[in-house]
């Protein structure tokens, strides 16, 4: 592996963007070299806090030679045509979850990178948490036994937390709003564990928000294997939680943000608690990036599985909106 230090911009400098800069700070091999938006102030504050530069324009870090990669967060709605330009100039990119606002802009995503032949990671930093990777290896081995359901919710407070007119609140910036948003993050852990989503049936409702956005939404899915999960997504509740639980016909594994991973056995009444040293998801995803540009190596998020996660959920938009259930297939085929 080359030992070149890959030389990033930032684009996009919301308060994620501070999030994944903090992450390249303690990753290595990977440094900030420059950053963009529109608002000078907003660059100039990214500038000093990261020591880096900033650029007058966004042509002006596609046509600097110095600069190996973009990590674009962006609004969904442009993720299209700022990943294109970048791939065009020979620009590595990390692009932010969902990877689009439509599977077909995904789908197209994932095939400009790949004739571009430059490396496209997706943001989807919770499958590495430790607890869901050991989740992961002990259905590998089979010690689950067969995965049968799962529940899981990823709620957050995010009233007042945007300007009013934040593309957030927006159908057209965030269309299926809470669950385009945040549910990828779940979506994605339950296809790692579960296998593929094949079906869903969804339900939206907007109830503290501003906008014209839903703000509470669940799926119900049914995976390849038969095994049926629930998936409920908030920015309307009074604070941050998380919860993942998975049954196996052998043993389940019961996890929530405040209390942590539980494990129990076919036959024991009492769950066991699991310890797990935290891991920075964040820092991985950076040195991951950052040894994919060097090495050549696919990234363990590319654009057809995040385009096939998005699916899901643009699956159970459909589903709320004309009240049915809709196959992944269908929203694949259709590019929706």
């Amino acid at each position: 592996m080359s030992s070149k230090t890959i030389r990033v911009a930032s684009l996009g400098l919301g308060w994620w963007s501070d999030v994944l800069a903090d992450g390249i700070l303690k990753a290595s091999g990977i440094e900030i070299a420059t950053c963009y938006t529109r608002s000078l102030e907003k660059r100039q504050v990214f500038a000093d806090k990261y020591n880096c530069s900033f650029a007058e324009s966004y042509e002006d870090i596609l046509n600097d030679g110095d600069i190996d990669a973009i990590i674009n967060t962006t609004p969904n709605n442009i993720h299209l045509e700022t990943t294109r330009q970048a791939a065009e100039a020979g620009k590595h990119i990390f692009l932010d979850k969902p990877i689009a606002n439509s599977v077909g802009e995904g789908m197209e995503i994932a095939k400009i990178c790949r004739k571009a032949n430059v490396k496209l990671s997706i943001g989807f930093q919770r499958r590495r948490e430790n607890h869901f990777r050991w989740v992961h290896e002990e259905i590998k081995s089979g010690r689950f036994g067969k995965i049968v359901q799962a529940e899981a919710n990823i709620s957050r407070d995010r009233l007042g937390q945007f300007e009013g007119n934040h593309w957030r609140y927006t159908a057209e910036g965030m269309p299926g709003g809470v669950m385009l948003q945040i549910g990828p993050h779940y979506v994605d852990v339950m296809e790692m564990l579960m296998g593929p989503i094949m079906e869903v049936s969804g339900m939206l409702s907007q109830l503290v928000l501003p906008g014209d956005n839903p703000d509470v939404a669940g799926l119900v899915m049914k995976h390849e294997n038969g095994a049926i999960s629930i998936l409920n997504a908030g920015y309307a509740s009074a604070g941050e939680n998380y919860v993942m639980n998975i049954y196996g016909k052998e043993a389940s594994a019961l996890y929530s943000l405040h209390t942590g991973m539980f494990h129990v056995k076919r036959g024991e009444k009492t769950p066991i608690k699991k310890e797990f040293q935290p891991n920075d998801t964040i820092t991985e995803q950076m040195q991951e990036f950052g040894d994919c540009i060097r090495s050549g190596d696919e990234p363990e998020v590319g654009g057809e599985w995040a385009s096939r996660s998005l699916a899901v959920i643009r699956a159970g938009v459909k589903s709320a909106r004309e009240r049915r259930y809709v196959s992944i297939q269908e929203i694949m085929d259709s590019g929706e």
